[in-house]
């Protein structure tokens, strides 16, 4: 995994970035054809999109293109997370989650000079737009304005009834941040698929960030356990309890390793 640590993603695009660790997950990840379309959304964009108009005019067209003329939005109906942040299948469902959305609609923003940037808020990615005239937040979901008012009942909602709303929750996020985000949300969601292998391949590139990191070593040994490869498992089951004994968790883990080892003993 020591190719993904080298990789760095605050100098490439967030599309780029995202790029890179759906490879390193999905081994069937078909690289060449997801840039062969974000080239050709980048083409259509600039047939469409005059360089002599205003930047406010130029983000405008564009969100409408992307989600009026091209119908790019969320995810309907019944779908599995997974599907929703790999680029090839939002790519030709046109349906993704915040963060897969974003990332294209950056791409093709980064391609047009346009000033775009995310922003991780507490409840999803949003867009950051920031002009000579006006700063513009963007649901990737749908490409409509959100105002102060709308965040803070999205904090309301989603947090805490008293949760307010600070001017570092809207500030632009740097490239790595976004993809660690997405990459934790993946691992979460081919846990739960039950797609062990992928997500053993997630959990290691998120261990690439920080390969001491005590709950995404109990992630690990968590999937480990799944795929049957108990000493691994143990291994790493151990380190998390010693590392966070007092985390609430970390009970539950121990009743972990002793069904394990238990299981190990009766075995042999």
């Amino acid at each position: 995994m020591r190719s993904l640590a080298d990789f760095e993603f605050n100098k490439a695009s967030l599309g780029e970035g995202v790029i890179r660790i759906s490879e390193i997950v999905r081994a069937d990840f078909p690289t060449q054809a997801v840039y062969h379309e974000l080239e050709n959304l980048v083409s259509l964009a600039q047939e469409e999109i005059s360089t002599a108009w205003s930047e406010e005019r130029q983000l405008e067209k564009l969100l409408e293109l992307f989600f009026d003329e091209w119908g790019f939005g969320a995810c309907r109906g019944v779908y599995r997370l997974s599907d929703a942040l790999w680029l090839d299948q939002v790519l030709q469902k046109r349906q993704g989650s915040a963060v897969s959305l974003g990332a294209i609609l950056l791409w093709i923003a980064q391609q047009l000079s346009l000033p775009l940037a995310p922003v991780i808020f507490p409840t999803q990615l949003i867009l950051r737009a920031e002009t000579s005239e006006e700063l513009w937040l963007i649901n990737p979901f749908n490409g409509d304005t959100l105002d102060e008012h709308t965040l803070e009942v999205w904090l309301k909602g989603n947090i805490s009834p008293i949760a307010e709303l600070f001017n570092e929750d809207l500030d632009e996020a740097d490239n790595a941040e976004v993809v660690h985000k997405m990459l934790d949300t993946l691992k979460a969601a081919l846990m739960e698929e039950g797609q062990m292998e992928m997500a053993l391949r997630a959990s290691e590139a998120l261990l690439a960030f920080n390969p001491e990191d005590p709950y995404e070593i109990r992630d690990r040994g968590l999937i480990y356990a799944q795929l049957e490869c108990d000493h691994i498992a143990l291994t790493d089951l151990n380190y998390f309890v010693e590392q966070c004994p007092e985390d609430p968790i970390s009970e539950m883990i121990r009743a972990q390793i002793n069904a394990i080892s238990h299981k190990h003993i009766t075995l042999h």
